[in-house]
């Protein structure tokens, strides 16, 4: 920093060479100070992909040698077949946990859960029909199956039938009022009929919710409460463990991204989505629908069916 100090009559008086050396010196201790002016990455916000536990491996490996290897009933065979679905797809192993919820189907058609996981999986590939029909099984086997109500809202959402969908988060909703989730489920689908109407909704049922709890900031930021930098920052609020660094980060870059969305801003939007899948949390619902985002911001279809009644 010394020859940056120097007087315009001292430089004149230093030999050439001393100046040709001199000169990068300060250009790049310019640099360095620029650098350290600059605030530092925030390394957090990169989710670290959470990798599949040694627990779930060794789950999955030993449910497979009783259903291949034990004498069960056509109930038990069953529910182990669903138990290993499940895990399946809680590691993000589609196809093995579907084809497990079908083989549980065939030999209990009476699973309401089984329906509910292939209702979301139709879902997820736009196969909108064999959705609703997988949903409403789910619901006249068991009426009070609550997530079934979710998803099927969900599928609706995206099938672009908005209107049928909000019954079905609002029942959802009513269910437990204090769930941040199921306020901006609402939220995103009343948006798609009148932004100023949700949003002052929101701002209501934004005072059920417990301002501890950090999945409130999210709806915070919907109503307008809470910038995106600030909402972002809040991620850290209490973290004590990696998975749930990834888990927050899951949820904040899926609703961000359908803020970004929803202001035009479909770019910004994709590279969120990207950050949701990166997380690996494949369970939840946000790491679910996070690639139909991103299909339906490229224009491809996503839509095949249609549906008069919920």
């Amino acid at each position: 920093m010394l020859n940056l100090l120097l007087s315009r009559p001292m430089l004149k008086l230093m030999p050439n060479k001393l100046l040709r050396r001199a000169a990068p010196l300060a250009l790049l201790a310019t640099v360095l100070a620029g650098c350290a002016a600059q605030p530092p990455a925030a390394s957090w916000l990169i989710p670290e992909p959470l990798a599949v536990s040694y627990r779930t491996e060794l789950a999955i490996a030993r449910l497979s040698e009783i259903l291949y290897r034990a004498e069960l009933s056509e109930e038990q065979s069953a529910q182990l077949y669903y138990d290993r679905g499940v895990m399946y797809d809680s590691v993000g192993l589609r196809s093995l946990a579907r084809l497990d919820f079908m083989r549980a189907l065939r030999l209990k058609p009476d699973m309401a859960d089984a329906y509910n996981f292939v209702g979301i999986h139709h879902t997820v590939n736009g196969e909108f029909d064999a959705a609703y029909e997988a949903f409403d099984s789910a619901l006249e086997l068991a009426p009070e199956h609550e997530f079934a109500y979710l998803n099927r809202g969900i599928a609706l959402y995206y099938a672009g039938k908005t209107e049928l969908a909000i019954p079905d988060f609002e029942r959802f909703l009513a269910l437990k009022p204090a769930d941040a989730y199921r306020v901006i489920w609402l939220y995103l689908a009343q948006s798609e009929l009148s932004i100023e109407q949700a949003t002052a909704q929101l701002t209501v049922q934004l005072q059920n919710l417990d301002s501890n709890e950090w999945s409130t900031n999210l709806v915070r930021f919907f109503a307008g409460e809470l910038s995106e930098q600030a909402l972002l920052v809040s991620v850290m609020q209490d973290v004590s463990s990696n998975q749930l660094l990834a888990e927050r980060l899951c949820e904040v870059y899926f609703y961000l991204a359908k803020w970004h969305d929803s202001q035009g801003r479909s770019e910004q939007a994709l590279n969120y989505y990207k950050q949701v899948l990166a997380t690996n949390v494949f369970e939840f619902v946000e790491h679910r629908y996070a690639r139909l985002e991103m299909a339906r911001l490229r224009g491809e279809n996503t839509s095949d069916s249609g549906y008069d009644e919920p």
